[in-house]
């Protein structure tokens, strides 16, 4: 489903991913781990289209990834439909005026009929139990309730893969139980989880794949 073909790339004259060998399958539940400033971030924004190899080669359902191929608007919908990216600080992907409309946006960029589009967004509501907030602005509610909205909307786009870099920092116990349950779901229906985490007992609980990464950018599979 998703190979990297010995992947460089390099923030100016700065090393962050050294000739990476990576394939993940259909229903892998990946869980990345190394040191701080190691390159893991770097390597999940590779996976989700927002910076492209300086050298090797990025596939995704054998399609090879680049930045001229993400010009190409119909294909960039699809994958970007495919590949949902869950970010570490939720204020950076929240921006609508309510919790309903901030679900609701991606089915309705994806070209989804009203009904499909209001089906998706109460799913999506109840799933994480946070119907009460629909009129509320996203930037009123508090961190987990704001992972709760980040999921959702990425949830509204039925991925393939789901990209997670520390979900359960700054939660509360009971936010954290919730999300745990709701990955494990997810992985149990067949789909795709990559995680970047620390907490050890989330990469036993989820993990069946172990990437690890040093100081030195590189990845050892484990």
């Amino acid at each position: 489903m998703i190979t990297l073909e010995k992947v460089c790339f390099a923030y100016e004259h700065e090393v962050a991913l050294r000739y990476i060998n990576l394939h993940i399958d259909r229903g892998d539940s990946v869980v990345i781990q190394g040191p701080n400033g190691c390159g893991k971030s770097t390597l999940i924004k590779l996976l989700n289209g927002i910076i492209f190899p300086s050298e090797g080669h990025y596939f995704y359902k054998g399609h090879e990834i680049t930045e001229k191929t993400l010009k190409d608007r119909q294909f960039a919908k699809w994958f970007h439909q495919q590949m949902g990216y869950v970010f570490q600080n939720a204020d950076t992907q929240l921006f609508c005026g309510s919790v309903e409309e901030e679900i609701a946006f991606g089915p309705v960029q994806m070209g989804l009929s009203e009904a499909e589009v209001r089906e998706r967004t109460e799913d999506c509501l109840k799933l994480f139990g946070i119907e009460k907030l629909r009129e509320r602005p996203p930037y009123h509610l508090s961190g987990g309730e704001k992972r709760k909205v980040s999921l959702a909307c990425i949830l509204s786009l039925n991925p393939e893969v789901l990209i997670l870099d520390e979900p359960l920092a700054g939660l509360d116990e009971k936010t954290q139980d919730m999300l745990l349950e709701f990955l494990q779901n997810f992985h149990k229906a067949g789909k795709t989880l990559i995680t970047i985490t620390h907490n050890r007992q989330l990469a036993e609980t989820i993990g069946n794949r172990f990437a690890v990464m040093n100081e030195d950018h590189e990845l050892t599979i484990k």
